[in-house]
C-alpha cells in the first residue's frame, strides 16, 4: 500500500528581526487538552491525480476558511511523519488575520464505540507564533519544516 501523502502552506512574517510562523491547533477530542505537539502546518491529504500544490492551496482554505495570501510559493520539500504519511510543504511570505479564520469541520464517531456522529473543527484555532515556540508546538513530523524555513531564509535566497 502506498504512502499516504499531504500538502501544506506554512506563512511566514518577519517581526524586526524575529520570525513568525502562523500554524493550527488540531481539533477534535483527542488533541483537546494538549498544546506542545499537537499544532500543525495547514495541510490535508491528495490524491495521485492532483498536484500537490494544488492541494496545499485547497487545504488551506478549506483548514482555515480564506485564502492563502498572494506571494511566492517557496519549497520546503517533504518529509516523512512518524504514522508514514508524506507532507510536502511550501512557504510564502505573507500576512492574514487570525480573527477571519472559520475553520472547516469533519465528522467522526465520538465517544469512540457509542456510534454517536459528531462534529469537530478541523483546527480549533489558528496563531502567529515565534519559530523558536512553533518548535515545540508543531507536531514532531514537521517541525523540519522550520529548518528549512530558516535556512533558506538565513541563505538570503528570501
Amino acid at each position: 500500500m502506498a504512502a499516504k501523502r499531504s500538502a501544506g502552506l506554512l506563512l511566514f512574517r518577519r517581526r524586526g528581526s524575529d520570525t513568525e510562523v502562523l500554524i493550527g491547533h488540531m481539533g477534535g477530542p483527542f488533541w483537546q487538552s494538549r498544546d506542545d505537539g499537537s499544532w500543525s502546518v495547514p495541510k490535508g491529504e491528495y490524491t495521485p491525480d492532483e498536484e500537490p500544490v494544488t492541494a496545499a492551496r485547497r487545504e488551506f482554505v478549506e483548514e482555515l476558511g480564506v485564502p492563502p495570501p498572494d506571494g511566492e510559493w517557496l519549497p520546503l520539500g517533504e518529509a516523512r511523519q512518524s504514522g508514514g504519511k508524506i507532507v510536502t510543504v511550501w512557504a510564502v511570505d505573507g500576512d492574514l488575520d487570525t480573527g477571519l479564520v472559520v475553520p472547516g469541520t469533519f465528522t467522526m464517531e465520538w465517544p469512540r464505540g457509542s456510534g454517536r456522529m459528531q462534529e469537530f473543527p478541523e483546527i480549533d484555532r489558528a496563531e502567529w507564533i515565534s519559530v523558536a515556540e512553533a518548535r515545540e508546538k508543531l507536531v514532531t513530523g514537521q517541525r523540519v519544516f522550520l529548518d528549512r524555513l530558516e535556512e533558506l531564509l538565513d541563505s538570503g535566497r528570501r
